[in-house]
């Protein structure tokens, strides 16, 4: 799809502020909601007046339970100001803290504006951060958000995809709890698919058309045959996008229904590893217990109790699970059957 080739290209020329809409946050975190009672949310990539992740975790501070909320912006967001048009300049990167949710402007209601009171009474802590010598103010890597990150239980955000594989880095080594949204193909960076293997992170419930669509500044083209433009804001959509998770819940040990069974004319091997074609997750056979290569989208039913993985099919997997698998070894291609090459498989294996 255009929109998806659109979506990585802006990922590397780190053209990146994509702004994850109200909706798909609340779809996805409903789905947490026990787990976040009690806990301290950091969302360290979110302006504080604008961020979808800031209105939904302080309008649902209550109903979620959460002890305290901090987001933060970074010095160049394009959109600061806009909707609660405290500090409007937009240059001036932010931290506010919120600790309690109440009626405060005495309307009868718990809103938005009771946030926007809240800050401009000071009720809510609110400050500008300055960054350091390395980093600007607002980077998740500067001292201040990494003292802010090791305050937090747990960090919701949609970090840009251009430090994706650093920004998840920082996550394992903090030991935090996480739910971001990034691209399919972060899936077999060679920072992430190590993680996955060894069940330090997996997929959420959200992914493809599950979420709905990203907001951008006006500079961004509208690209793609979903591109719209709602309440005046510019629309892109893409089915290339995911939620990443550490933290557990039910979905991770469902079991795939199998019903199919083995045969070598439907499940043919590859060229070039020891293993089948699986080409579709709802089509591995029940009674079949070698090495199969299963598109990537497996990952998104995958139960770590029903299934073993082993790696996946490109030159950057080098584990010795693979390199057993390889039947050339200087063959690093994708799989290949009768020489026309497939696209990325994940090299999986039943549990006995």
């Amino acid at each position: 799809m255009a929109g998806n080739r659109n979506l990585n290209s802006a990922a590397k020329a780190k053209k990146d502020k994509f702004y994850t809409q109200l909706d798909d946050i609340a779809e996805e975190v409903r789905h947490y909601k026990e787990f976040f009672r009690g806990k301290s949310v950091l969302c360290n990539c979110d302006d504080p007046f604008e961020s979808n992740f800031f209105q939904y975790f302080a309008l649902m501070f209550n109903a979620l339970e959460i002890k305290r909320l901090v987001t933060t912006s970074y010095a160049d967001s394009p959109i600061a100001g806009k909707e609660i048009s405290l500090f409007p300049d937009g240059k001036t990167a932010y931290m506010t803290e919120v600790t309690e949710l109440r009626d405060w402007n005495d309307d009868g209601r718990e809103d938005l504006l009771d946030v926007k009171f809240a800050i401009e009474h000071g009720i809510y802590k609110t400050a500008p951060l300055e960054g350091d010598h390395k980093y600007c103010a607002g980077d998740f890597r500067s001292k201040e958000l990494i003292a802010l990150l090791s305050q937090a239980d747990v960090v919701v955000t949609n970090p840009p995809f251009s430090v994706f594989r650093e920004y998840v880095k920082q996550l394992i080594d903090a030991g935090k709890k996480f739910l971001i949204i990034g691209n399919i193909n972060s899936i077999t960076y060679k920072e992430i698919f190590p993680l996955i293997m060894a069940n330090k992170m997996w997929l959420g419930y959200g992914m493809g058309r599950a979420i709905s669509g990203f907001i951008v500044p006006d500079d961004y083209e509208l690209y793609g045959t979903e591109a719209r433009v709602e309440d005046g804001q510019r629309i892109v959509s893409t089915n290339q996008c995911l939620w990443y998770t550490n933290i557990e819940t039910p979905k991770r040990y469902w079991d795939i229904p199998l019903y199919k069974k083995y045969s070598p004319e439907e499940y043919p091997r590859y060229d070039n590893y020891d293993a089948i074609e699986v080409s579709k997750t709802a089509e591995i056979p029940e009674d079949y217990f070698g090495v199969m290569g299963v598109p990537i989208t497996f990952l998104d039913k995958y139960n770590p109790n029903q299934f073993e993985i082993l790696g996946h099919t490109s030159a950057n997997d080098l584990s010795p699970a693979v390199e057993a698998l390889r039947l050339d070894p200087k063959n690093r291609n994708r799989g290949l059957i009768n020489g026309q090459q497939k696209y990325d498989r994940i090299l999986i294996r039943r549990r006995q």
